[in-house]
């Protein structure tokens, strides 16, 4: 079978493929019709052609498969240190083999790389630290990533996020509407206990856009008034666009290059449609990887960096406490043995480590670092989308054994992390091991600690 109906190379580009999609639960038709898709040898050939340059031939090549890489692979050690699991075999064995076979393989074969690529490595990055020749490859299973999409080979849950991403801008199917009316309501509800609290959409020059995970307004909006009560408290003259307001990307999870280069770019035109000064991203990991990492070179920027300055959510925190703009009352701050989680994507590869153990400076009076910590800590377990994978659950399960192991070495019953991915795969391990810890944002916390000024509480 050539192309499925379900499961087919061709991206999900409209509301009734989407729905289509999406009414087959749990995916169980597409996952039968992959098993029988053709792979396109001349396709995967050309795209080599077109896009496997110097620095992936090169890191195929001096791989020595020294093994140095293995050890710091949570994948490795939480399965009793297969072999199999070692970073350099994983790449070898799927995108060195697609490369020597010049694309000609089988569709046993894609469904296997298919299952390594989404299954066996978050893109964490964290390999690229140990390897003696920087060979990362995290970066190289992204690229892996994008071979399966192309020939159909991706997880369903994915193709309905790249779809939700091209339809919607959004990794939810959130319309302008939906969100506009979600911010509206988050201020009817808070405003009686905040007199004067805005949340202001699409105000020109303002000094900050804050851009959010489609998980806030859709399932979390208290995030969303959390985030609006601190700038109302720290006197921030910010804004969020009616359109663009969404900095994840599904579609980059899912290997859909394309559907990234789009989303990003309606964040981007936001930007500058606004003029605001700087852009501030909420709470999460991979979104502030997408739209600031990545994003410039998927929008084709030739400096590489967003149009205009951009903050992951806890460098504005930090700035707010050191500048005195958030003020911690010392009779609030964290009492008990607390413990932080450093997200591969804004601490191993966006640097913010020394932000964090400032923030953890002003609010924590019993820190304690996981080990390792900062840019060594270990994949939360649950990033690279592999929280969301309903066929790798058990997997991701499995994972998630090495930060259970180091979470319970600190003593701490409370986690930080700022970041979704990390968030849900914190929760999901409370679950599944029930070692008696509790999880949460910087948001809800701050909000609990704070000095509001005088000016600023409700009349009596």
């Amino acid at each position: 079978m050539p192309q499925g109906k379900l499961c087919n190379k061709k991206p999900i580009t409209t509301e009734d493929e989407l729905h289509e999609l999406l009414a087959d639960k749990s995916g169980k038709r597409y996952y039968e019709e992959m098993q029988s898709l053709d792979v396109d040898a001349s396709e995967i050939e050309a795209l080599f052609r077109k896009s496997f340059k110097s620095r992936l031939k090169s890191w195929l090549e001096i791989c020595t498969h020294c093994a140095l890489c293995a050890e710091s692979c949570f994948f490795y050690l939480a399965n009793h240190k297969d072999p199999k699991q070692v970073p350099s075999y994983k790449i070898q064995s799927t995108l060195g083999e697609l490369v020597r076979r010049k694309g000609r393989v089988d569709n046993t074969f894609m469904r296997m790389t298919m299952d390594t690529a989404w299954s066996k490595c978050t893109c964490c990055n964290r390999c690229a630290l140990y390897c003696p020749f920087g060979i990362d490859m995290g970066v190289m299973f992204s690229y892996l990533r994008g071979i399966c999409f192309s020939q159909g080979f991706v997880p369903w849950e994915l193709k309905i996020g790249s779809g939700m991403h091209r339809i919607y801008r959004a990794q939810m199917d959130i319309t302008t509407e939906d969100w506009v009316d979600t911010c509206q309501w988050m201020v009817e509800e808070n405003e009686e206990e905040w007199p004067g609290l805005e949340i202001p959409v699409d105000k020109e020059n303002a000094d900050i856009i804050y851009t959010v995970n489609a998980r806030e307004p859709k399932h979390y909006p208290e995030d969303l008034a959390h985030a609006a009560i601190l700038f109302h408290v720290a006197g921030e003259n910010w804004t969020v666009p009616s359109v663009g307001w969404e900095e994840t990307s599904l579609a980059m999870f899912a290997g859909d290059w394309e559907g990234s280069r789009m989303q990003v770019e309606t964040v981007y035109e936001s930007l500058t449609r606004l003029k605001a000064k700087r852009m501030v991203v909420t709470e999460c990991g991979h979104a502030y990887r997408a739209t600031v990492i990545e994003g410039p070179y998927w929008a084709g920027l030739a400096s590489g960096k967003t149009p205009i300055e951009t903050f992951h959510y806890v460098e504005w925190v930090a700035e707010a406490l050191r500048t005195g703009r958030l003020k911690i009352d010392p009779a609030r701050k964290i009492k008990e043995p607390v413990t932080y989680q450093d997200s591969c994507n804004y601490i191993r590869n966006g640097g913010l480590a020394d932000i964090t153990r400032e923030i953890m400076g002003y609010i924590a009076e019993d820190f304690r670092e996981m080990t390792p910590c900062r840019e060594h800590n270990f994949c939360c377990g649950g990033g690279g989308g592999l929280n969301g994978i309903g066929i790798y659950r058990e997997q991701r399960n499995i994972g998630l054994k090495v930060k259970k192991d180091q979470i319970l070495a600190t003593g701490a019953k409370l986690v930080i992390s700022p970041c979704h991915n990390c968030w849900d795969a914190i929760r999901d391990l409370e679950e599944v091991y029930h070692i008696g810890i509790r999880w949460s944002f910087l948001k809800p916390l701050l909000l609990n600690m704070i000095e509001v000024p005088e000016h600023l509480l409700p009349r009596s």
